[in-house]
């Protein structure tokens, strides 16, 4: 504690991360009758995490109902009594949009709730737990409370093929920073055939680049609509996506594109022509805070729970769920973080610290 500020305040929660997981995590909170000013909120900026610094210009994997639904089923974000009228009102439900459209919305709900919660505009760098308590500490002050909800968000993951001259995906998913950055005569691989990977092969066809060589492990899987869920909901291709992957991958492949299977001799042929690489291949949880003697410990992916009075909920922790057909994926997606909220909810609200 050398050299920081005590906070002597014990909250009863403390919710870490302000992206759209975290607005959610606080907003359930208030719901289950937790009192205001017994809520801990940090986050750096409290500017709707990398949802909103990093995505808003790409395009979702998610239909507009779905991102409403998110907004409409928190009785404490007020949104029916919104006094702006937002884009997203009017955009058709069933189709997707860019994730600009639901920025704007939840960030009018952050500053709502920034006005009720006990908010620190800080990083949390190291944390730990003693006498059924956890301590918080960020580069200058420390922090008390009884449970805590991590919804720190996740990192691109990269690859590490040595020699190769690497655009930040966040860079590459956005069309405008690309095309800042890109050179029309030289060749860029791409690694991957998720979703993102497909959104960066388009822009880098629209700009009109000399080759594009996609370097991918498997085919492209596309989301079907069953009866009342989806196949392949996590990792299928939807929307805008899957429709210029039908058309140019498993169609008719552009004339400046390339693509073929990650293989050693593959990868020792083509790599070498490429000025520069882009890695699309998922996400991976971010381990910004130092957790004492918790640094190994996994969430349990069915309830959430990492430790005693310690939870996870978004990207870096989420639920895993296997269909009808045996197919288990990681469930990510806004609406997806609420379903699996409702439902662990109760659990931390019971689990002992």
């Amino acid at each position: 504690m050398k050299n920081k500020i005590m906070n002597r305040k014990l909250h009863q929660w403390a919710v870490i991360g302000a992206g759209p997981a975290g607005i959610a995590a606080v907003g359930k909170l208030l719901d289950h009758g937790i009192l205001a000013e017994d809520i801990l909120w940090f986050d750096p900026s409290f500017k709707v995490g990398d949802f909103g610094h990093y995505w808003s210009n790409v395009s979702s994997n998610t239909k507009v109902k779905f991102f409403k639904d998110f907004l409409l089923d928190v009785r404490s974000f007020h949104y029916q009594e919104a006094p702006v009228d937002f884009p997203l009102n009017h955009l058709p439900v069933n189709e997707t949009c860019t994730l600009s459209y639901m920025v704007e919305p939840l960030q009018w709900i952050t500053d709502c709730l920034l006005q009720k919660i006990h908010s620190v505009k800080t990083t949390i760098r190291n944390m730990f737990l003693s006498k059924r308590q956890w301590t918080l500490s960020s580069d200058s002050k420390t922090y008390l409370a009884k449970n805590v909800i991590l919804a720190t968000g996740a990192l691109p993951s990269t690859l590490n093929y040595p020699g190769v001259n690497v655009i930040p995906f966040d860079t590459a998913i956005d069309k405008e920073k690309l095309a800042s950055v890109i050179k029309r005569d030289e060749t860029y691989g791409v690694f991957g055939s998720s979703h993102s990977a497909i959104i960066i092969l388009k822009h880098l066809v629209d700009l009109n680049v000399k080759k594009i060589i996609n370097f991918y492990r498997s085919p492209c899987c596309y989301a079907v609509e069953m009866d009342d869920w989806i196949l392949f909901d996590n990792t299928g291709l939807k929307g805008q996506s899957a429709a210029w992957a039908r058309e140019h991958i498993d169609g008719v492949l552009p004339p400046n594109l390339f693509r073929c299977n990650v293989s050693e001799a593959n990868i020792a042929r083509f790599l070498p022509e490429c000025d520069h690489v882009i890695y699309a291949v998922g996400f991976e949880q971010r381990k910004s805070i130092v957790i004492g003697d918790y640094e190994n410990a996994r969430h349990n992916p069915h309830v959430g729970i990492i430790g005693p009075g310690l939870f996870g909920l978004g990207i870096a922790y989420p639920e895993t769920k296997t269909d009808i057909y045996g197919n288990s994926e990681s469930q990510v997606g806004l609406w997806k973080f609420m379903v699996y909220l409702n439902k662990v909810m109760p659990v931390w609200l019971n689990y002992p610290t």
